[in-house]
């Protein structure tokens, strides 16, 4: 019965403190980054730069406002700033990477787009000469009976087709 209780009390005593050990502190420092740590920020982050702290006893806020041994924390800080050489540079990597492919499936939109204008160009400057060749033309209605154009069809399809070669050519 005693190991039990023994037992449960080490259990609670061990919950208590992991709440101690997952105490983390968030600070924006001087050059504007995000800084997480376990350990308090140095004194001279001002309050409001101070983002995000565990429940903060009396002799811990009294450690805070005394100065600082300069020595362990700013090794910490330290090692927490990018150098520049890792992480930043493969996503500065990744995102010049994105940008290049968007750039080329742009282009590549641009390019499909353009041979569609130059096909519609072609295909209307031949149905514009074809139309003021004076040759009869037919087109096919919905019963599927042929119908020959007459001159007012026939003016509103040159339009039409000029109206292409003047966007598309």
């Amino acid at each position: 019965m005693k190991r039990a209780l023994l037992l449960a009390l080490t259990a609670v005593a061990a919950l208590c403190t992991s709440q101690v050990a997952v105490a983390q502190f968030e600070w924006l420092d001087h050059n504007g980054r995000h800084v997480f740590s376990d350990q308090m920020p140095p004194a001279d982050i001002p309050e409001q730069n101070i983002l995000k702290q565990p429940h903060v006893t009396a002799p811990a806020a009294a450690a805070r406002a005394a100065p600082a041994a300069s020595g362990p924390q700013e090794r910490v800080d330290a090692a927490q700033e990018p150098t520049g050489n890792g992480a930043d540079t493969e996503l500065e990597q990744k995102r010049q990477a994105a940008e290049a492919a968007e750039q080329a499936r742009l282009e590549a939109q641009e390019r499909q787009q353009q041979a569609a204008r130059a096909e519609n160009c072609e295909r209307a400057q031949q149905s514009k000469r074809t139309l003021e060749s004076g040759m009869r033309m037919a087109r096919v209605n919905d019963a599927g009976e042929r119908i020959v154009l007459d001159d007012a069809q026939r003016a509103a399809e040159l339009e039409r087709a000029n109206e292409i070669i003047a966007s598309d050519c």
